[in-house]
């Protein structure tokens, strides 16, 4: 299993994405582990394959590389952030885990 996990400033409409990329990932049979939390709770990244930034939070993309130096991370598009689309959020994780 894979984990993922999401970070945004307080988790609630990150929280929204999270649902559509289970459903996503369920639809495409991956097994994910896709969780999401506030910045604040930045430890919560440790054992995730890749993280990903809300657009709200994309100005802390440098001190959560700092963080974790050796894992992938990417903020989501604000596009795809705006339009709940866990298939995009799905597509952009999985690129940075090289799948």
């Amino acid at each position: 299993m894979k984990k993922i996990t999401l970070f945004c400033s307080a988790g609630m409409s990150t929280s929204l994405l999270v649902n559509k990329m289970r459903e996503e990932a369920q639809k495409k049979g991956a097994d994910y582990d896709i969780n999401a939390y506030s910045l604040n709770e930045l430890d919560k990244g440790a054992d995730s394959d890749c993280i990903l930034l809300g657009p709200q939070v994309r100005f802390a993309l440098d001190k959560v590389k700092k963080a974790y130096p050796d894992k992938p991370i990417d903020f989501i598009d604000m596009r795809i952030y705006g339009l709940m689309d866990g298939k995009g959020a799905i597509a952009i994780a999985e690129k940075l885990m090289g799948e």
